[in-house]
């Protein structure tokens, strides 16, 4: 095929001592860092490693490159010539290795075979060379199970069954307590079961062992593991894995051999020492099987102190000469050490941050590339309270794990009661099939919300990260009755009203009972409650705070937050939120003040609406003023009115209902009947692209203009107490300039009229939402009249794909994201193709028009690591975020502007 020829001159093989740890696309991750350590002078079993592009190659086509087999034999003459043996030879065989290593690590995702060129008759030359019957056979039985089940698909259960029935017929419980003889009927058993199951014998040609080899870790990129781990950490489907054949070195040829894993510093806490395994008489295998178990690396030092010591030595160069943990495979051969594998090693979050504080401190890196070593996701992680791992538990279902964190209380059913009773002190989590606006202050009230319905991106987990709250939606196997204030889960058991329960929003585990929780001291660092430098002061708290001043220098990007009420302004600034980014004016409206509403957007005359209209003003105007007072100095964006109608409007279904009793009952009615009757002509199809937000404002007279006065009148207020209030108004779900320039005229009136009742200046920005596709294709005109845009990036990536955040997760996004059409859902991480050319466009054509024109995000996005990295990259002047997620897109944005090429630390 034509399709597997490479273009003129291009390599596909390189050996260990052409490459290097910078040729990681190339030469995956393990070959480059062999390659390193070769350069390095450190002890590496000679080999070559085949590229990437040879991959692509072969899983695009179906075929190897062409020139792939005359490279291979190449290299493998050359490795023959060096090491003074043929591959598979009968006397004295050279045996090779066949590895995976793509770019990225993906341990135990793809496939390995050692011991290849093993066979019938070079087993025998191997004992005799060895002296050692026993281990030959052993290495043997090894590649053929290794080959049976990663080459020719043989079940890996049944060479297990063969050698557990070898173990028993020996009556011995480990695999080393078997003879040579044993081995030998091992190898005969495994054999006959490839003949059966593959359909073909155990091929004998070293070359053809090799060959098959190759191609099935080309292959195993494919396999259901790989993608599976490829999607969970977003790592490129497109990458291909390069395949390193490196000669063998045994660790199993006696007490004196043995295999191991070593860290240069703790990958749990970041602290230096000595941490790793090793066992003794052992190939790699066995360390990660568990197979047997094994010692602490310490304990080397007694068993084989020279081969201790030279491994030490090691370690440290590796870990100066990469600038970080290192995670290291070796080797013990009869004595000498060889190193088989090093990378930059994986580590928890803690443990990140206190490595590269420590490197920092150690000279080894500066606090440009300390940023790169770790992340916003490691710190969301760090935040969160969590269960006592060691606790007994009682698993009684799971859902989807919508906001991290742990969270405990009695089971409620509805927002009432969970209110009441946490006004009486008790801890509740409010249960519900699932959650609508309605539920807002049960939400606030609750510990955690547990939802039997919805997803990542429905109310209850949308609210519930932007308050930080846990949450865990779509235990679909949880039965909730909220009318008999039950919930019945699997197994029969009943929890009742009063019960108490536990769930787990990293998880989607829901308990029985109490679980005892930990608490996070990274959060007591940024609500104030713990001190760096302080006697009592967390380590890791050192690290943190240490890692945020440094981000905080180096950003861009300003962070705001979105908060609606005082409270959450206030944490919002202890956890450093430069002013308020979006204050949805909606949520304000909720509980009893709802009906007030209600009878505004119902009212059928001119006098009924100034009415609803006088009682709305003055409470508008006290939350403006708390607001103010919390964020003096800093900006506030407030949005005007922006509610699906719907959610204002009494349910359709129940006062039909209503009316329909009373009218059989013969029950006076007639004010029910009316307002069925207005619901009816308000009543929308798709209420999420009906009349909501500016058309709301131009619909319903004077109410912009209520907020708008509420806004001015509580700045002036501010103004004469001394205070700095810095107030701006956003217009939302603007699609055309005459919109806002209609709302902009009688906003400046009203301001005006204040302005001269109070006597008082007031310079209040106003600007709009660019959250419709028309908007953001209009953006130039649309600045004429704004000061300000703010994508919301929400309703823009509804808009954009015709999703209905509401529905389509449950629906089909789990299909979307298994067939790969989605790395991650567009509601979590911004479409940058999509959405993300809207925002760059728009930005582009509303400063050509305006080139002061301020930019900012206030959707989800804007707390999302990965999107707070385009925001940067397409220049916005800031990201609006939940209060929790400040300190991540603090961080991000750190990094954003300190981001280097070439720098990976996954």
């Amino acid at each position: 095929m034509s399709e597997n020829k490479a273009p003129h001159g291009v390599k596909f093989v390189y050996d260990f001592t052409e490459g290097n740890k910078d040729l990681k696309d190339l030469l995956g991750g393990k070959g480059a860092n062999l390659a390193e350590m070769t350069n390095l002078g450190l002890p590496v079993p000679p080999g070559f490693t085949i590229t990437t592009e040879a991959c692509k190659v072969y899983l695009e086509s179906g075929e190897e490159p062409t020139a792939l087999r005359d490279e291979v034999s190449a290299h493998l003459d050359a490795l023959e010539a060096r090491m003074g043996k043929k591959l598979g030879q009968a006397d004295d065989p050279l045996l090779v290795s066949v590895r995976s290593g793509a770019k990225f690590s993906m341990p135990g995702m793809m496939d390995t075979v050692l011991n290849i060129g093993l066979s019938d008759k070079s087993v025998q030359g191997l004992a005799k060379q060895a002296g050692d019957e026993r281990f030959a056979w052993d290495s043997y039985r090894r590649l053929i199970q290794m080959f049976g089940k990663t080459v020719l698909g043989v079940e890996g259960d049944l060479f297990e069954e063969a050698l557990e029935a070898a173990k028993a017929a020996k009556k011995v419980t480990v695999d080393t307590d078997l003879e040579a003889a044993d081995l030998k009927k091992l190898v005969t058993s495994f054999k006959k079961i490839v003949k059966k199951e593959a359909g073909r014998d155990f091929p004998q040609d070293p070359r053809e062992q090799m060959d098959l080899a190759i191609k099935a870790v080309f292959e195993s990129w494919n396999g259901d593991r790989a993608k599976l781990y490829r999607r969970q950490e977003r790592i490129p489907h497109d990458l291909g894995t390069a395949v390193n054949v490196c000669s063998m070195v045994f660790g199993n040829l006696g007490p004196d051999s043995g295999t191991g894993v070593a860290f240069t510093r703790d990958p749990a806490s970041g602290h230096q020492g000595v941490y790793g395994d090793y066992l003794q008489n052992a190939q790699g295998e066995d360390v990660v099987a568990g197979i047997r178990n094994t010692v602490a690396l310490a304990e080397l030092e007694q068993i084989d102190k020279k081969s201790y010591d030279q491994l030490m030595q090691i370690m440290e160069t590796l870990e100066n000469h990469y600038k970080d943990l290192c995670d290291i495979e070796f080797t013990i051969e009869r004595g000498r050490l060889w190193m088989l594998q090093t990378r930059v090693g994986k580590r928890t979050a803690g443990a990140a941050f206190r490595i590269a504080t420590q490197l920092v401190d150690q000279g080894l890196i500066d606090e440009t590339e300390a940023l790169q070593r770790v992340t916003g996701a490691q710190l969301a992680q760090l935040m969160f309270p969590r269960f006592d791992e060691k606790a007994k538990v009682e698993q009684v279902g799971r859902g989807i794990a919508a906001s991290p964190g742990a969270a405990v209380g009695k089971a409620v059913f509805d927002s009432y009661t969970a209110v009441k009773w946490s006004r009486s002190g008790e801890k509740v989590i409010l249960v519900r099939r699932e959650t609508n606006p309605d539920d807002l202050d049960g939400m606030i009230a609750a510990e955690g919300i547990l939802t039997s319905r919805g997803g990542k991106t429905s109310h209850a987990a949308v609210v519930a990260r932007g308050m930080g709250k846990t949450c865990v939606c779509g235990a679909e196997d949880l039965e909730v009755d909220t009318k008999r204030r039950r919930m019945t889960v699997p197994g029969g058991h009943v929890v009742e009203e009063g019960d108490v329960i536990s769930i787990d929003g990293s998880t989607g585990k829901v308990y029985l009972g109490e679980v005892p929780v930990v608490p996070s001291p990274v959060v007591e660092y940024f609500e104030g409650r713990m001190h760096p430098g302080a006697d009592d002061a967390d380590e890791l708290v050192e690290a943190v705070h240490r890692m945020m001043a440094f981000a905080d220098r180096k950003r861009r990007l300003r962070v705001r937050a979105n908060a609606d009420n005082a409270e959450d302004a206030l944490r919002a600034r202890r956890f450093g939120a430069q002013g308020i980014g979006l204050c949805r004016t909606e949520h304000m409206f909720l509980g009893e003040r709802r009906e007030m509403v209600e009878k505004l957007i119902l009212a059928d005359t001119a006098a009924e609406r100034e009415s609803a209209l006088s009682a709305l003003l003055p409470l508008q105007k006290k939350d403006f003023v708390e607001l103010f007072e919390a964020m003096d100095g800093l900006p506030v964006t407030i949005r005007l009115l922006d509610p699906p109608l719907h959610e204002f409007l009494p349910d359709i279904t129940e006062l039909s209902v209503r009316v329909a009793l009373a009218e059989s009952r013969q029950e006076p009615h007639e004010n029910d009947l009316r307002l069925l009757q207005a619901v009816h002509r308000l009543h929308e199809q798709n209420p999420m692209l009906g009349l909501r937000g500016v058309r709301l404002g131009l619909v319903i007279p004077g109410l912009f203009a209520m907020q708008v006065r509420a806004i001015a009148e509580a700045a002036a207020e501010r103004k004469a107490a001394k205070g700095d209030p810095r107030a701006e108004i956003m217009i939302p779900l603007v699609g055309t300039v005459q919109e806002l320039e209609i709302v902009r005229e009688e906003a400046d009136k009203v301001i005006a009229e204040v302005q001269t009742a109070t006597g008082t200046e007031l310079k209040l920005a106003i600007g709009t939402m660019i959250e419709l596709p028309r908007a953001a294709l209009t953006a130039g005109q649309i600045a004429e009249a704004a000061e300000f845009f703010s994508f919301g990036t929400n309703d823009l990536t509804q808009t954009v794909w015709g999703f209905s955040r509401d529905d389509v997760e449950a629906s089909f996004f789990t299909a979307y994201l298994e067939k790969g059409i989605f790395g991650v859902s567009p509601f979590e991480t911004i479409d940058k193709d999509g959405v993300g050319s809207l925002v760059k466009a728009a930005a582009e054509a509303g400063r050509r028009t305006r080139p002061d024109l301020k930019l900012g995000v206030c959707g989800e996005h804007g707390g999302d690591p990965e999107s707070v990295h385009f925001f940067h990259e397409a220049g916005l002047d800031y990201v609006s975020c939940s209060p929790f997620r400040i300190p991540v897109a603090r961080l991000e944005a750190g990094r954003a502007a300190t981001q280097s090429a070439g720098s990976d630390h996954r």
